[in-house]
């Protein structure tokens, strides 16, 4: 049940935050806080952007969720916390797992003095084959 792994992470299960956990851990998709907002608005009571941000800020801080940047204003929240790569559909805005095993990183270059890797992000962007501007690999 959600109540209960929100109180495992520490989480006053409140109204809010387990219908917004609800739709971010039924759904195992990406979602943007806009797409939260409607997708909780939808089935059930209204919750304002103020407190979709409050919960997704809190849920990134408890590691309950990962934010995906994939491009500047344009950010999911992913439920999938295990180490994972993603495609982003530029066409689309569809963002697709890649497990971690599929895509092999060698030789990372040296981190600056004094620092160390926390984990390392890769987003293969991709469009419907035919459009202009394709990588070809």
């Amino acid at each position: 049940m959600v109540a209960d792994l929100l109180r495992q992470h520490g989480i006053m299960p409140t109204r809010q935050r387990v219908e917004i956990s609800r739709v971010l851990f039924s759904r195992r998709t990406h979602l943007s806080a806009d797409q939260l907002l409607g997708a909780v608005n939808l089935e059930q009571s209204e919750s304002s952007k103020a407190t979709i941000y409050n919960t997704l800020k809190l849920l990134l801080e408890k590691g309950l969720i990962r934010e995906v940047i994939v491009e500047a204003g344009r950010v999911f929240y992913d439920p999938n916390t295990e180490p994972h790569h993603h495609f982003y559909n530029v066409e689309t805005g569809e963002l697709i797992d890649i497990e971690a095993a599929n895509l092999q990183l060698q030789d990372l270059p040296k981190t600056p003095a004094g620092t160390v890797a926390e984990h390392v992000d890769v987003i293969i962007r991709i469009r419907p084959a035919g459009d202009h501007g394709l990588i070809r690999v």
